[in-house]
């Protein structure tokens, strides 16, 4: 059967169930995990199974498997269709420990395991389905330069942008060809490049390029970081959007 918390109410009443002691505590372990659910808010998301069955010979309690409820079997649908099953999988294994430990400590635990590849499968079709690649690297930003003997401007730009919590790096060849360092900020999806040469130094300023669109446009220097801050959001918020088309 499969239910909810009603299930175990009606459990309760079985004659069998309710005159064994194991039961009775199997019970009121379900009972305190489900007001647990309850007080974070998220009790509609679970589903109480008798039939679900895992790893009989080591688990001593409550067992758990988590499924994407979009990417399940659905004879309903063609093909194309992407079913993965569970993505995770777990539950309590109270004796475990104490039987691989040679001082044989008892050592409650719980646990979970994830189908790291089912998730990339499911990423993967949903990033197909976007017409979009998979962004490799956290960088966000880029520092570059079009001249030479740039190095030391790119580190301290770096720097200023590593302090302010943008996730930044550039080239650490000393002299970098600019195509190169823009290629590489296409490759690798990040989305934006700041460029720093001997107008920008004479000017106090910077040119920021979206690396997305292309577009460049030229900011004072001291009010990089609030750019930042806004170009980062308007580009995520048109990701959002494109995502929920």
């Amino acid at each position: 059967p499969i239910g909810n918390v009603n299930l175990i109410d009606q459990l309760r009443n079985d004659p069998q169930l309710s005159s064994n002691k194991l039961a009775i505590q199997a019970l009121n372990d379900l009972d305190l995990l489900f007001r647990y659910l309850t007080l974070f808010n998220i009790i509609d998301k679970v589903i109480f199974d008798l039939k679900l069955a895992r790893g009989l010979d080591y688990y001593t309690g409550v067992i758990f498997e988590a499924v994407l409820t979009k990417y399940q079997l659905n004879p309903k649908l063609d093909d194309d269709q992407i079913a993965v099953g569970s993505v995770a999988g777990g539950g309590r294994y109270d004796e475990l420990v104490e039987k691989i430990d040679p001082k044989q400590r008892h050592v409650p635990c719980i646990g979970v395991s994830i189908g790291v590849e089912r998730i990339f499968t499911v990423k993967e079709h949903q990033l197909t389905q976007l017409k979009t690649q998979s962004k490799t690297v956290e960088t966000e930003i880029y520092v570059a330069s079009a001249e030479k003997d740039f190095l030391e401007h790119r580190m301290e730009l770096c720097a200023y942008l590593w302090e302010n919590g943008f996730k930044t790096e550039m080239a650490y060849k000393r002299n970098p060809k600019l195509l190169d360092q823009l290629q590489y900020c296409e490759k690798h999806q990040i989305e934006l490049c700041v460029i720093i040469g001997s107008s920008e130094l004479e000017t106090s300023s910077l040119k920021i390029r979206d690396v997305v669109t292309r577009n460049e446009f030229v900011i004072p220097r001291n009010q990089l970081a609030n750019e930042i801050h806004i170009h980062l959001k308007r580009i995520r918020q048109k990701l959002t959007d494109n995502k929920q088309q």
